[in-house]
């Protein structure tokens, strides 16, 4: 949309109709929550100007009836606490469209199947089970949004993803608009996502940011926080625009339309503010109006309807009383008086005919092809068999036995050949990735490097090398999160909901701050389940984990910390440990293969001997993508004395190095390679009960680089933790030094481990006793 045909809709007999529609959003939200006694009236009132200037004055190109075009403007409410002002107006746009494909049958104005339509009857479900969700969520009638928000900050780092996956695709002149309060600009992320957005070069990111200088708590923002929002983002390199006047159209109107149709020959993203009063209307205001509606009918309640009333003519039901006390009377009065609300649509048709064909305009324009993206949308990696086929797997991703090689770097190679490959048969990545100042040290750099003859990206530069597929962040970790979840939740298919056709997100740090991670990824994990398009994979490193990153001492290696990766439903997020070198390519081609969108790969620092397998009778290392497979059988002739599950790098290798001394000491344990509880769990009955039987479960415990309590999917019984060998064994934190040491230290040395095996074996009588087996 040009900025020419925008300004076709402006000026006075745009706006007495845009007041109107506002009034009726008002009185929406007012009801809305008078009805459930519960939501946030202050901030949903304050941003319905700015609501209906986006929406209807030209800068955002969306359509109402195909809200998940892949190629119209994206929207967040970052501000996810304000979604009944949304709910509301979307309601009133919906509405006219309804009555006037009921009144015409004319197609332009069907919106589409009833299940993914919001009417106002929904209204009367707000923060119900089942009904309008209390904070801004992406699925079914409110597929508008493109992301869940909510908590402070976790909607801008999305933006920023979203924002950058259009710009890397060609896509830039598609939009994102994420709206926020002062209050959601106060959190850390905050400054990340600034950070980063200059520096990646989104001129297609917009924030609009509705400055009312308050929140929960009873004193003003400007009383905690120097400056205003120029203060706050020019400095960072942002276009700024802006206005005092929140709530006046005019004003409202020119800012947002200067924002969205200014020069921005730089490439810099920007911001839009508008001074506003928190709570406009609602009689209570500032920090009281945030988050309680007027108690259920009480006078001051009943006052924001005169104004409707006296301006209108339209007398509410019940108007002055106090109500009744059901749930269903209740919810009867609200319905009676909602559809009061619409008769200001019978007194005026002009306005719904004004309203629909603005609308249908807005809808039609956003277009079916975008002709600047590069990428082949017709194709999709994803449907490639070789991806998902351990057998594809070439010989460069592996070392020979008894190389000395870290499993990070086996990470490497392997984000290397899948670029590459994809590069070569699809003309595109498939992943782009990010990390907080470590990419090299991490080896997540390996998804822009050469393989074989193949060229890697490289590093993107937002004027240098627009393709490169590593993102420089600084040490953002909070942002790289939600930026890897917005890049993920961008999908280019023609039919969004049939397919994911786009680019798959990847992420590192150390295991330490994995937690650092946590809640943008258990949020997107969320969205996976219930939206009805389809996203892609997150790939989240948890590296430099364990007591093996022993020089940067317990502030940076973590035997805690990574089980944060492990607080998700079942079948949500694939955890993978692999322990050597060989191991890392077919887990994560194992885990590609599946619909799991949450994929967190623990690695660690330092080489290790790649074992020779055959030799010692091992499993291959292929079999690491069974999630588990048998380190050491029992042997036939001599009693079975308990399975011992091993997880960790330094842990498995000294555990390795011990076989010829169980042997010589007639330990006869069986020990398993606990790789990954998710992918064991995908594999068939017969190979996990060949690979740990049930009394094999009963009789075990487990050896670990990590803390106790990370391995809940491999302990067997309450007696299990007992004689398990772990980094935390004495529950302290370890110290730091060399790696040697700190091994020790942890108890997972050789002479450790082995005297806890042979602890665990000769206790197997006495231990069969307690659990009431003999």
């Amino acid at each position: 949309m040009t900025n020419e045909s925008s300004k076709l809709h402006s000026g006075p007999d745009v706006f007495s109709k845009w007041e109107k529609i506002k009034d009726m959003t008002d009185q929406l939200i007012d009801i809305m929550l008078n009805l459930r006694q519960s939501g946030h009236p202050g901030g949903s009132r304050s941003k319905v100007h700015m609501m209906v200037a986006l929406f209807l004055g030209g800068p955002m190109r969306w359509d109402i009836r195909k809200p998940q075009k892949r190629f119209g403007d994206k929207f967040i409410l970052s501000a996810g606490h304000t979604v009944p002002g949304i709910y509301a107006l979307l309601a009133v746009l919906n509405e006219a469209l309804r009555r006037k494909y009921a009144e015409t049958g004319d197609k332009r104005y069907y919106l589409g199947s009833e299940d993914k339509v919001l009417t106002w009857e929904d209204l009367l479900t707000l923060r119900n089970k089942g009904g309008l969700p209390g904070h801004a969520e992406m699925a079914g009638k409110t597929n508008i949004f493109k992301a869940n928000t909510g908590p402070s900050g976790h909607g801008m780092p999305v933006a920023v993803g979203e924002a950058m996956a259009l710009k890397y695709a060609g896509a830039e002149d598609v939009r994102v608009f994420a709206v926020e309060g002062e209050g959601g600009l106060t959190p850390g992320v905050t400054h990340e996502s600034v950070n980063s957005a200059y520096g990646l070069g989104l001129g297609n990111l917009h924030f609009l940011v509705d400055w009312n200088d308050y929140g929960i708590d009873d004193r003003p923002f400007s009383s905690v926080v120097y400056g205003n929002p120029e203060d706050w983002f020019a400095p960072h390199g942002w276009r700024v625009f802006g206005t005092e006047g929140g709530s006046e159209w005019e004003t409202v109107n020119a800012t947002m339309q200067e924002m969205a149709f200014d020069e921005n020959s730089e490439g810099a993203p920007a911001m839009a503010w508008f001074k506003t009063r928190k709570g406009r209307g609602y009689g209570v205001y500032d920090n009281k109006s945030h988050g309680a509606a007027h108690k259920f009918n009480n006078p001051s309640y009943w006052e924001t309807k005169k104004e409707f009333t006296d301006k209108y003519g339209i007398q509410f039901d019940g108007f002055g009383e106090a109500g009744p006390d059901s749930k269903a009377e209740r919810t009867e009065q609200a319905r009676i008086n909602m559809e009061k609300v619409f008769q200001v649509f019978d007194q005026d048709p002009e306005l719904v005919s004004y309203l629909v064909d603005r609308l249908v305009e807005l809808g039609d324009g956003v277009p079916e092809d975008n002709e600047r993206v590069w990428i082949d949308t017709t194709r999709n990696p994803l449907n490639d068999p070789v991806l998902t086929d351990l057998q594809s797997l070439p010989e460069a991703l592996f070392v020979e036995p008894g190389e000395v090689a870290p499993n990070r770097g086996g990470f490497s190679k392997y984000a290397s050949w899948l670029n590459a490959y994809v590069s070569e048969h699809y003309g595109r990545p498939l992943v782009l990735a990010t990390s907080a100042d470590l990419a090299d040290s991490t080896n997540i750099s390996g998804f822009g490097k050469d393989f074989g003859d193949t060229p890697g990206y490289g590093f993107y530069d937002r004027k240098e090398n627009l393709k490169g597929v590593m993102l420089p962040q600084a040490i953002t970790e909070f942002a790289n999160a939600g930026i890897c979840t917005g890049i993920a939740a961008t999908n280019f298919a023609a039919d969004p909901e049939s397919e994911f056709n786009g680019f798959f997100s990847a992420c590192s740090t150390y295991g330490s701050f994995s937690y650092l991670k946590y809640g943008s990824f258990r949020i997107f994990s969320q969205m996976v389940q219930d939206a009805e398009i389809k996203m892609g994979k997150v790939i989240w490193v948890a590296g430099h984990s364990g007591p093996e990153t022993a020089e940067d001492s317990r502030t940076h290696f973590g035997i805690y910390s990574p089980a944060v990766t492990q607080l998700f439903p079942k079948g949500k997020v694939i955890n993978l440990y692999p322990w050597e070198h060989n191991e890392v390519a077919p887990m994560l081609t194992a885990a590609m293969a599946t619909d799991v969108p949450l994929i967190a790969l623990h690695l660690t620092r330092p080489g290790v001997e790649v074992p020779d397998r055959k030799k010692l009778g091992m499993a291959s290392h292929m079999e690491a993508a069974k999630g588990a497979y048998i380190i050491r059988d029992y042997k036939s002739d001599r009693p079975k004395m308990g399975t011992i599950f091993v997880q960790g790098t330094a842990t498995t290798a000294n555990v390795i190095k011990l076989l010829p001394e169980l042997d010589k000491r007639g330990l006869n344990v069986k020990l398993v390679a606990a790789a990954s509880p998710q992918l064991f769990d995908l594999q068939s009955e017969a190979y996990q009960q060949e690979t740990v039987s049930e009394a094999d479960w009963l009789n075990s415990t487990f050896i670990t680089n990590a803390s106790a309590v990370a391995m809940q999917d491999w302990t067997g019984n309450r007696l299990s933790v007992e004689y398990a060998m772990t980094a935390d064994w004495d529950e302290n934190w370890r110290s730091g030094g060399s790696l040697d040491e700190v091994i020790e230290e942890a108890h997972l040395s050789e002479r450790w481990l082995l005297e806890g095996i042979e602890r665990f074996a000769n206790d197997r009588e006495s231990r069969m006793k307690r659990l009431g087996m003999n």
